[in-house]
């Protein structure tokens, strides 16, 4: 399914003029330094937070503030993805969360920081990591055409995991053992250098609408055609579940690996390197996922990707080896970046350009909203159970979407025929 030709966008519904092909590019540049500025402070949060507290539940707790925007503004996000401009959502949100970690920053570099600050700005910055991440997954189908998505997306993610999982973790790891202020003002200045490559991203990403409607009423649209498309609402809930997972797992991670008491001991630093095993394996995940879709054909590669998510979460429980884990992780990697590419491409295909902010939302609702539940509920069980007894538990809750993808076929895949509204 994959070829050689360069990516060529042609013009797309609610786009008033042709698509450049040097706008995928910056398009691309800005969304690797948002990501790398995300991978950063999403390792440097809970290393911070250990300066204050040691309890499980209050480390657990700025992974939940972080994701609790998700559970509580994904909806009015995608409404205003379809009433604005989407580029200037996603530049609002970037130039809001760089001043809002740059005053982390010198908060912290005044000695005046807490882990209620922590919970503050994290949430802060998730409810802007709502509007940027929903818009910018809306935006594409307006850059690429849509028989180009996949391979589009393939690279986008290469891009972004390469930045938020290969580069950001060991990086935020590294600033955070040379001063955990300098750990919240790097992504602070590379949200801003994102910023600069998204403004010669030109041209205007507003759909037109033809009627005035009220956001409750926008909303409820969205939410409906989600609940009619099977496909996609199944996807959805199997995120939803290994997003419980995962989330649950790794919001305790850190006490499992950093510290001369923890079962791996390693340092600041060696955690960041541990966290590069998923970004690498996301990596070839990502640039082959195109090719693996063509071989596999794309219900064989979701179900592969679903056993390989039980891997990332599952092999902490067995061993405590940092190479183990590893080889673990890098598995996991793969598995999602797959996974991410199939489906995020079939549901830009078959979602109407008018609609696909509000269904993005309704969709990530119901497959991120269960981060922050996971979040609690992973500091929860180590609290009572202790950490192996998490990893366990998390990595057998990976079977249920491994069940239900038994009944979604490549006919039924094959069956969601695009809808350009």
């Amino acid at each position: 399914m994959s070829d050689d030709t360069p990516l060529r966008p042609d013009p797309a519904p609610g786009t008033a003029s042709p698509v450049p092909s040097a706008r995928f590019g910056f398009l691309l540049t800005s969304s690797g330094l948002s990501n790398l500025a995300d991978g950063v402070l999403k390792t440097a949060l809970p290393l911070a937070a250990l300066a204050h507290t040691d309890a499980p539940a209050l480390v657990a707790g700025v992974t939940l503030a972080l994701g609790l925007p998700w559970l509580l503004l994904a909806l009015p996000a995608g409404a205003l993805a379809d009433r604005v401009d989407r580029r200037a959502a996603m530049l609002g949100a970037n130039v809001a969360r760089a001043t809002l970690l740059g005053l982390l920053a010198a908060l912290l570099a005044l000695d005046t920081g807490s882990i209620a600050v922590l919970y503050a700005l994290a949430f802060c910055v998730g409810a802007a990591e709502t509007v940027y991440d929903t818009s910018a997954q809306s935006i594409l189908p307006q850059v690429v055409p849509r028989h180009r998505l996949s391979r589009a997306n393939g690279s986008l993610h290469a891009v972004e995991l390469t930045a938020h999982q290969f580069v950001g973790p060991p990086l935020g790891g590294l600033l955070v053992a040379l001063g955990v202020a300098s750990a919240f003002a790097v992504p602070a200045a590379l949200w801003l250098a994102a910023v600069g490559a998204l403004l010669l991203v030109r041209g205007r990403f507003r759909v037109e609408r033809r009627a005035r409607t009220t956001l409750r009423a926008d909303i409820a649209e969205g939410l409906r055609f989600l609940w009619r498309h099977r496909l996609l609402r199944v996807f959805a809930v199997l995120v939803g579940v290994s997003n419980l997972a995962t989330s649950a797992a790794f919001a305790v991670f850190v006490l499992f690996a950093v510290g001369p008491d923890s079962p791996m001991g390693l340092t600041e630093p060696a955690y960041g390197l541990l966290l590069t095993a998923t970004a690498a394996g996301s990596l070839v995940g990502s640039l082959t996922a195109d090719r693996v879709e063509g071989l596999l054909g794309r219900a064989w590669a979701l179900r592969l990707s679903v056993a390989g998510f039980g891997a990332l979460v599952g092999v902490p429980a067995l061993t405590s080896d940092p190479f183990l884990v590893g080889a673990g992780f890098l598995v996991g990697g793969a598995s999602i970046a797959v996974w991410n590419v199939v489906t995020v491409s079939l549901r830009q295909r078959v979602t109407p350009d008018g609609l696909l902010g509000r269904v993005n939302s309704a969709y990530r609702l119901v497959a991120w909203g269960t981060m922050p539940v996971g979040a609690a509920l992973g500091g929860l069980l180590a609290e009572l159970v202790g950490l192996r007894a998490v990893f366990a538990a998390m990595a057998l809750l990976m079977v249920v979407p491994l069940v239900a993808l038994v009944r979604v076929d490549e006919a039924a895949l094959s069956g969601a025929p695009p809808d350009r509204g």
